[in-house]
């Protein structure tokens, strides 16, 4: 029975010996070396916003518009209206109502004001060697009841020819008796006609019935005077 025992220990020592030197010989296999190497990658630290609590017991800054202009600085607030969005055919359509309106003023047919001739006019010298002359006037527009005096100016005198005379269609008679040298005639417009100006034409005569002069006044105002020279020969 020891025989048999012992040569089982023996067995189990044998078999340990080999293992062992088995074991010390062994290699682990490295591995395969592709060429590819990781980068390092940096960690990315992002700084947290600075909180600030705000402080309520601080008064709070006002700020004033800069009053510091230059000359060629365009304005921030201008009231002048421009051009930017103006239609280009208002500037065509204004003109023509424009000259639409003037018409109708000058023939006595429309009351405007913006029209109105306030300076006297003159209307030259006439050199004649009639003894008298007539001068026949007319509202040369609409009827509107136009008023107007005629005064003759002789030697430093006034004489009153004719005074509240009422312009119609028909044709009036002033009639003058010169004297020898300067004569000055005045056709004072006394009112405005009720569609505009005073309006009127006159045509001047001498003895014989040649007509020397014809023209017109154009939308007096009130006061203004058509004026005349006569020069007796």
């Amino acid at each position: 029975m020891k025989q048999v025992l012992l040569a089982i220990m023996m067995c189990f020592a044998i078999n340990g010996y080999s293992q062992m030197e088995f074991s010390s010989k062994f290699k682990a296999i490295p591995p395969l070396d592709t060429g590819i190497k990781a980068k390092k990658v940096a960690p990315v630290t992002v700084a947290s916003p600075d909180i600030l609590a705000p402080n309520l017991f601080k008064k709070p800054e006002s700020k004033l518009p800069s009053t510091n202009f230059k000359i060629g600085d365009p304005d921030p607030i201008s009231m002048t209206r421009t051009n930017d969005f103006v239609n280009p055919g208002d500037e065509v359509r204004d003109k023509l109502n424009k000259s639409i309106d003037k018409s109708l003023v000058n023939n006595g047919l429309k009351e405007d004001t913006s029209y109105l001739n306030e300076k006297d006019l003159s209307f030259g010298i006439i050199r004649t060697k009639s003894k008298n002359l007539v001068i026949r006037v007319r509202d040369y527009g609409a009827i509107d009841g136009d008023l107007i005096k005629a005064t003759i100016i002789q030697n430093y005198k006034s004489t009153v020819l004719a005074n509240n005379l009422y312009l119609e269609g028909n044709l009036k008679d002033i009639k003058i008796e010169l004297q020898e040298g300067l004569n000055y005639l005045e056709l004072e417009a006394l009112n405005r006609g009720a569609l505009g100006g005073n309006t009127g034409a006159f045509y001047i005569y001498d003895n014989d019935g040649n007509l020397l002069l014809s023209d017109l006044w154009n939308n007096f105002d009130t006061g203004v005077k058509s004026k005349f020279t006569f020069i007796k020969e």
